[in-house]
């Protein structure tokens, strides 16, 4: 399927504003409401939209340190993936894994609510797992620009 102008346009609206109704999001598309709820449904249904979530602001939630931490495996194949994944999986504080090429083999976005928290993680959770190798964090002094969306 590909997407239309409209598509795109409803897609950054939404982007913006996940909570636009129907009527809002015909208002902003010059389309009914009907029209555009039928496209969002069609949009969600193809897979172009996942889920709606909230941001939230973690230092009022008392996470007050935000780190990047690369993690190089001691061995690769599918049974260290495997246990890898299932590993971050059960740790809360890592919110994002991705798996990068050069010396890193994944980069993990971590948030605790001190730098203990962030020692603790490192020290006893990924260091203590037997196949990394080795981990390297990066504490984030300032984030310059929020997440932003997509380009559309």
């Amino acid at each position: 399927m590909t997407l239309d102008s409209t598509d795109i346009r409803l897609l950054a609206a939404l982007q913006r504003n996940a909570h636009l109704t129907a009527h809002e999001l015909g208002e902003a598309l010059n389309l009914s409401p009907s029209q555009a709820g039928r496209r969002r449904q069609r949009l969600e249904s193809e897979g172009y939209i996942t889920h709606y979530s909230a941001r939230l602001r973690h230092e009022k939630l008392g996470l007050t340190v935000q780190a990047f931490v690369q993690v190089q495996m001691a061995r690769h194949g599918p049974d260290a993936s495997q246990a890898f994944k299932r590993m971050v999986e059960t740790q809360p504080a890592i919110t994002s894994v991705w798996t990068l090429t050069g010396d890193a083999d994944y980069l993990l976005r971590v948030y605790t609510a001190d730098l203990q928290g962030l020692n603790d993680l490192i020290q006893n959770v990924l260091l203590a797992h037997p196949g990394i190798a080795r981990v390297q964090s990066q504490i984030v002094m300032e984030q310059l620009k929020a997440d932003a969306p997509l380009p559309l």
